[in-house]
């Protein structure tokens, strides 16, 4: 007897572009600290491509990992789309841990990139001389010269890096138990 289970895998890619194409005029919200900002689904689903284009021009292919050091906000939904869904993996630091644990956790995993909520920076930029395979970060919502990177390190700033992109992505077929 075969399972009546679904025969398609439920990846993060496939669910992007349903939501995109059904739901694109559903809101998503984030709380600025002093009012909303808006934007829809299909919105996301654009931006999530950008972002997988972004990441790709910054050397993240196969199963790397990228980083997030950010509050629940847009942009941390489109890295939560886009990073699984072009076959990397999604790390997320928690913004609560000691210094010290969040340096081994990001060496630990290797990422190669780490996305940062400007209002974080100041969190981040004194463990970012200790992550040693963190090659490229990626200031959202905030100002990316107020980072200083050590040498090796470039920062960028997360909408001059999707600007220019593509609004749309040849999402692999990656399993979905994979990372």
């Amino acid at each position: 007897m075969l399972s009546t289970m679904q025969d398609d895998q439920l990846s993060l890619a496939y669910l992007l572009q349903y939501g995109a194409r059904l739901h694109a005029n559903a809101e998503v919200a984030t709380w600025t600290g002093s009012g909303t900002r808006k934007s829809t689904f299909a919105q996301v689903g654009k931006r999530s491509a950008q972002l997988a284009h972004a990441l790709r021009s910054l050397g993240v292919t196969g199963d790397q990992r990228v980083g997030t050091f950010m509050w629940n906000n847009t942009e941390h939904l489109e890295c939560y789309m886009a990073i699984p869904a072009m076959g990397a993996v999604l790390h997320t630091l928690n913004i609560r841990l000691f210094p010290e644990q969040l340096v081994y956790v990001a060496n630990h995993a290797e990422d190669h990139v780490v996305i940062v909520d400007g209002s974080l920076i100041p969190l981040f930029a004194k463990q970012l001389p200790e992550m040693k395979t963190v090659k490229h970060v990626v200031v959202a919502n905030g100002d990316p010269a107020s980072l200083e990177a050590p040498s090796g390190v470039t920062v960028h700033s997360y909408e001059e890096l999707l600007s220019s992109q593509p609004e749309t992505f040849d999402w692999p077929e990656i399993d979905e138990r994979s990372a």
